[in-house]
């Protein structure tokens, strides 16, 4: 079924809220970034676009709406392909190394991993002893689990979100380790802490 005009501003609102923040809008945020007149509007449209299938919503949760899988079929199909440049060789960041042409292309699909890929700007200076600074793009990829030592973006408390390294530390205790040594570990119950991806490429544009 297609969408109204209306109904596509807050589909769009609630994805772009999700590509910013991580987490989904409450609807008051929804109803004050699109000017909308009251709650009661705000759910009607949730309302049309669940029956529609572009969103889900879980019942008596705070934040609970998701965009649907039909959502983001739609988007990747509507997206051009990653673009192919040509990889031309190897240069020498040490001592000088001949110089030989290859005949190779670089893919940025090969940097999108398997699963949902999405990128964010990096604020601040926490990683920097691994190379992440602060107005990187990083490439993460959308997963729930990971190993010790993944540099991740972590959801804590359902409100703030950062990136950092992952360790489990005894008694249901996660550690999120910043690379600067001006910075102290986070702490975070096991039970707050929600993992919204995984590190796959840093990407920096000077200008």
């Amino acid at each position: 079924m297609a969408l109204t005009k209306r109904q596509k501003q807050v589909l769009d609102f609630i994805a772009n809220f999700v590509d910013e923040h991580q987490y989904c809008p409450s609807y008051e945020e929804i109803a004050r970034g699109l000017d909308l007149a009251s709650l009661a509007t705000v759910h009607k449209h949730i309302s049309v676009l669940e029956a529609k299938n572009y969103l889900k919503r879980g019942f008596n949760q705070s934040r609970s709406i998701e965009l649907s899988a039909r959502y983001l079929q739609e988007q990747r199909r509507s997206k051009p392909p990653m673009r192919e440049i040509p990889l031309l060789g190897r240069i020498a960041a040490g001592s000088p190394v001949e110089s030989v042409e290859q005949r190779e292309v670089l893919n940025f699909a090969d940097f999108a991993g398997s699963g949902d890929t999405f990128a964010l700007e990096v604020r601040g200076n926490s990683m920097i002893d691994d190379h992440i600074c602060d107005g990187d793009m990083i490439l993460l990829e959308r997963v729930t689990e990971v190993r010790d030592g993944d540099i991740v973006v972590a959801l804590i408390a359902g409100c703030e979100t950062t990136l950092k390294r992952f360790y489990r530390e005894p008694g249901d205790t996660i550690r999120l380790q910043p690379a600067n040594s001006a910075l102290k570990p986070i702490l975070v119950p096991v039970r707050d802490i929600q993992i919204q991806g995984r590190l796959l490429a840093v990407l920096r544009k000077y200008k």
